[in-house]
């Protein structure tokens, strides 16, 4: 590969809960476990690093105990840190409750990952072969929010656009600034609603990929049924997804996404490239973690898996990092 992800968006740090399920108002939930670890960007930076890219993480780490976790991953995955070390503020976190059925629910707040300047993005100069991913997080913090959009009508290239859970709450320009910049939108079932009024997912991706420039198109993720993917003014094709036993679904569309992207600069096409992010997607939920995305042997091997046998297959490699603090 001669391209590499850079990635504009922030890295925060989970708060993992394990939870029978979801408290009520007013109750408490039973904790059968807790982790600290990176999480939010630096999954699709995973992703794409085990994948085979290189990738570059252009966002803004702080000052402090979550931001010393945020960089030392980085550091661990051979992620390199191009983006700038805010002084005074620390990282942001999300509280992430995985229950038995291993759905997760999110509460987040920024932090030093909430703050890019013009002169941020001035310094972003990618090659010819590289790609950029941008969350619709950073265009949802007034901190980041305005230098974005100005960045955005430059149009740059190779762009992947995904809308994120907070896709409606972004203001209007902003959310369009980053659909007309986007060569790939890739986003999840309800966020695909909220961006095309849709119901169906076929006919979300054919929506989104109206209007991409040539080359480019739209994924439609939808858990474990795969995605659908539709090239720019096509219709969309469904790619199924690969049947595991989930136990942690944290995490698994931002693999999906750096899969995808780590597979298109490495030369292979976009159907292809999304078949392979939908095994390394699924893989990624047979672990606990936020961040367990497989490697590129992994992900080939359980391609030539038989259906039947799909289900049994072994787990992706463990990954365990050394922030990790579990009850015991």
């Amino acid at each position: 590969m001669t391209g590499r992800l850079i990635q504009v968006s922030g890295v925060i740090v989970d708060l993992v809960y394990r939870v029978d399920a979801m408290p009520a108002p007013g109750t408490e939930a039973i904790v059968h476990g807790f982790a600290i670890a990176a999480g939010g960007g630096f999954n699709a930076m995973v992703a794409a690093r085990r994948m085979g890219a290189a990738v570059a993480h252009a966002g803004t780490l702080g000052t402090g105990p979550f931001a010393d976790i945020a960089a030392a991953a980085l550091a661990r995955e051979g992620i390199a840190q191009s983006g700038t070390r805010l002084s005074g503020r620390d990282q942001g976190l999300c509280t992430v409750l995985i229950d038995a059925g291993g759905e997760r629910s999110f509460i987040a707040a920024e932090g030093a990952d909430g703050v890019l300047t013009d002169a941020d993005l001035a310094r972003l100069r990618p090659g010819a072969e590289d790609w950029l991913l941008l969350s619709g997080y950073a265009l949802h913090y007034a901190g980041s929010r305005a230098a974005l959009v100005r960045w955005l009508a430059a149009r740059p290239p190779r762009l992947v656009f995904d809308p994120s859970p907070v896709i409606a709450a972004i203001p209007e320009a902003a959310r369009q600034a980053a659909l007309a910049a986007a060569l790939w939108i890739t986003a999840n079932r309800e966020e695909g609603a909220v961006l095309t009024g849709l119901a169906d997912p076929g006919a979300m991706a054919a929506a989104l990929a109206r209007g991409r420039p040539a080359g480019g198109g739209a994924i439609l993720r939808d858990g474990a049924n795969g995605c659908h993917i539709a090239l720019a003014g096509g219709p969309a094709r469904h790619l199924p997804g690969f049947p595991v036993r989930a136990v942690d679904t944290n995490g698994a569309g931002d693999a999906h996404t750096g899969a995808f992207i780590a597979r298109l600069i490495a030369g292979d096409d976009p159907e292809r490239a999304a078949h392979l992010a939908n095994i390394c997607a699924a893989l990624s939920t047979t672990q606990e973690g936020p961040s367990t995305a497989p490697d590129l042997t992994t992900v080939l091997a359980a391609m030539d898996t038989p259906p039947e046998a799909a289900i049994e297959h072994a787990t992706a490699p463990k990954h365990a990092t050394a922030t990790t603090r579990r009850k015991p």
